[in-house]
């Protein structure tokens, strides 16, 4: 059995919603938690820069012992996941896909939103999904501009949080929409004020489960696990705040570990000390 860690990274706090699904699946596994806070959010970056952040992220992580990686954002996975499966074809990946699938085959009205950032829609990979499972359903596509800040700054049901909610979702639901997706890793932090402000005239379909079966399944079959009854050790490295955001993975999914403080030396990565 492998020894080794699960290598998960996103922009920020939003992939922490993954963890907490695979620290569920798969308690006993070691995991190291790579959140790109310097660089936070990436969905109004341009494509081939995130995609320049994800292969340097995914290299620091297989040096550090990772045997797989979760591409924890689908902005990441809209911009890198085939090129890093092409780059690193000794490591399997898994990747995020917007769950519109499940919300085709979940909505009454034929009418799915989708909540992402502009450069998920931008991908190939949305596309795709949209051609393979889509038929019959009208997607509509929404931005929520200033969401991911919001989240980063532990507002999750504050007044500014509860308007941008609002303001994009409102207009979701007038033209007949009863099924969202939740196409980033940090908008499942505030379905509970999604169930708030709209009660039950929503079904709201986040895909953090079905991403720990799919990291589940990966490791089986490349006989990955890691052989061991005690819970495995969970590491967070930060571009910007390691201590913050140890104390926000505490806050929102209930997880202690330890910090690692990393900085951009233009495209390397270099560990540094926390004072």
């Amino acid at each position: 059995m492998a020894q080794g860690s699960i290598g998960i990274f996103d922009s920020g706090v939003g992939g922490l919603s993954i963890l907490a699904q695979i620290r569920r699946r798969l308690p006993e596994e070691n995991i190291l938690y790579f959140a790109d806070q310097a660089h936070v959010p990436y969905g109004p970056r341009d494509m081939q820069e995130v995609r320049e952040f994800s292969e340097t992220i995914t290299q620091y992580l297989i040096d550090g012992g990772a045997k797989i990686i979760v591409v924890a954002c689908n902005t990441a996975s809209a911009a890198a996941l085939h090129y890093l499966r092409r780059k690193f074809p000794d490591t399997p990946f898994v990747g995020m896909e917007p769950a519109v699938r499940p919300a085709a085959r979940t909505s009454k009205s034929l009418k799915v939103g989708v909540l992402a950032t502009p450069a998920t829609f931008q991908g190939a990979l949305f596309e795709s999904v949209v051609e393979r499972f889509a038929h019959g359903v009208d997607v509509i596509e929404q931005t929520l501009p200033g969401l991911v800040e919001r989240i980063e700054e532990n507002d999750l049901n504050g007044p500014q949080t509860r308007a941008i909610l609002k303001d994009k979702i409102v207009p979701l639901i007038d033209a007949g929409v009863d099924t969202l997706v939740l196409a980033c890793t940090h908008y499942p932090f505030v379905i509970p004020t999604i169930e708030d402000l709209f009660g039950s005239s929503l079904v709201v379909i986040d895909p953090s489960p079905a991403i720990a079966r799919q990291t589940e399944r990966l490791l089986d079959e490349n006989e990955l696990r890691r052989d061991a009854s005690a819970p495995g050790d969970v590491t967070y490295i930060s571009t910007d705040d390691a201590y913050a955001l140890v104390t926000m993975a505490v806050h929102l999914i209930n997880t202690d570990g330890t910090s690692v403080l990393v900085n951009w030396d233009g495209r390397s990565l270099r560990q540094k000390k926390q004072n």
